[in-house]
């Protein structure tokens, strides 16, 4: 085993993932209390930052897997550190992401990490490694979910309610997203290693193109709706309702809108 991977600083959490955990927990303290003037701009912080902090679990989970599966260089690439910037490029890891999730509250796949799949034997083990990112976001959405079907919201706030909401329907979009079979994508990988060597000759130049094939798709009107038919039926099966999502939406773009001198209106979001 080559020492670069077994040494303690490969797996040591960076410094700038525990500064994204501490901005969510004090921005998330400040939606809870009320403690920000203006409500938007502490709920969008605790989203964006709990967001990334979903992506760096879901490439890290990628990381974890292969490691235990074969591949020992995910060490000395930094993947085990939990760091953004280690995860391909920031703008694609990061910014891109955060962009879509103001744009159209979709939770786009953010970056990647690169294994090295010649180290790994065993199909079920590739399909592993590709299914382990969007179980985390599975996994991210069932926490952020927890007090609504378990009915533990008497007493929480509206705006964070509403805020946590948001974030569940981002990480169950991100799950339904990256299970998509489309080239390029996580679930593709899943079932890659099950497909035959001409079959992926055949689909391997399209895989760049995949995640922007799947984006340009939820642009038409009718995909659009019906994805997020889907999302919304999902989110009712754990007791998120609409009213949740969109005034958890709402709050999340306030921060962007050129109506701050019209904060009252954002209090027309009452959780019934």
């Amino acid at each position: 085993m080559t020492t670069a991977t077994t040494r303690h600083g490969d797996r040591r959490v960076s410094p700038v993932f525990v500064g994204i955990l501490a901005v969510t927990a004090v921005t998330g303290w400040a939606t809870w209390t009320g403690f920000a003037e203006q409500p938007g701009v502490a709920v969008f912080l605790f989203v964006t930052a709990a967001w990334i902090v979903s992506l760096c679990l879901h490439e890290y989970a990628h990381a974890r897997t292969a490691l235990h599966s074969g591949d020992i260089s995910v060490g000395a690439k930094g993947y085990l550190t939990l760091n953004p910037l280690k995860y391909t490029h920031a703008l694609l890891s990061i910014v891109l992401p955060v962009l879509f999730v103001i744009m159209g509250g979709i939770g786009l796949p953010g970056g990647a990490v690169f294994i090295e799949r010649d180290r790994i034997r065993g199909r079920w083990r590739h399909s592993l490694i590709s299914a382990a990112g969007p179980l985390t976001n599975v996994l991210f959405a069932v926490v952020c979910t927890a007090p609504f079907w378990l009915d533990a919201l008497d007493g929480v706030p509206d705006d964070f309610r509403f805020a946590l909401g948001f974030l569940a329907m981002l990480q169950v979009t991100a799950a339904i997203l990256n299970f998509l079979p489309v080239p390029g994508l996580d679930g593709y990988g899943v079932i890659e290693p099950w497909l035959s060597y001409s079959v992926k000759r055949q689909v391997e130049p399209f895989a760049p193109f995949g995640l922007l094939f799947v984006f340009a798709l939820l642009w038409v009107p009718s995909v659009n709706g019906a994805f997020f038919d889907v999302v919304d039926a999902l989110l009712r099966g754990l007791g998120i309702s609409d009213l949740d999502t969109y005034c958890g939406q709402y709050l999340y773009n306030y921060v962007f809108s050129f109506l701050r001198d019209r904060g009252p209106d954002l209090f027309h979001c009452t959780a019934v």
